[in-house]
């Protein structure tokens, strides 16, 4: 399985609108695409700005179909009003072990 995780800074006066904007194309994401089964959305600790993104899909594939479909360009056009320029640090990999008891959010 491919995974992705995802650094990013929002600028303080647009946290609100990112919220929305990334909530919106993590639940199409999950609901439309039959490659992405899971799309989570963290909040840093330690600072209010800064938030991280978990995805996982089948494979690669499925990820590049996530990069092309509308739900995905609607984020992209959120996020550049939304994110600092430079912010975003996307570390892709493979899911190698996985445990959960966790229900659904």
């Amino acid at each position: 399985m491919f995974s992705l995780v995802v650094q990013v800074e929002v600028r303080p006066d647009r946290r609100e609108e990112f919220l929305a904007g990334i909530s919106a194309n993590a639940e199409a994401s999950v609901r439309d695409e039959p490659g992405c089964l899971r799309f989570d959305v963290c909040s840093a600790a330690d600072d209010s700005d800064r938030f991280l993104y978990y995805e996982l899909y089948t494979d690669a594939e499925a990820f590049v179909a996530h990069k092309a479909s509308p739900h995905f360009a609607r984020w992209r056009e959120i996020a550049e009003r939304v994110l600092v320029p430079g912010s975003q640090v996307n570390t892709p990999g493979e899911l190698l072990v996985t445990h959960t008891s966790e229900e659904s959010a």
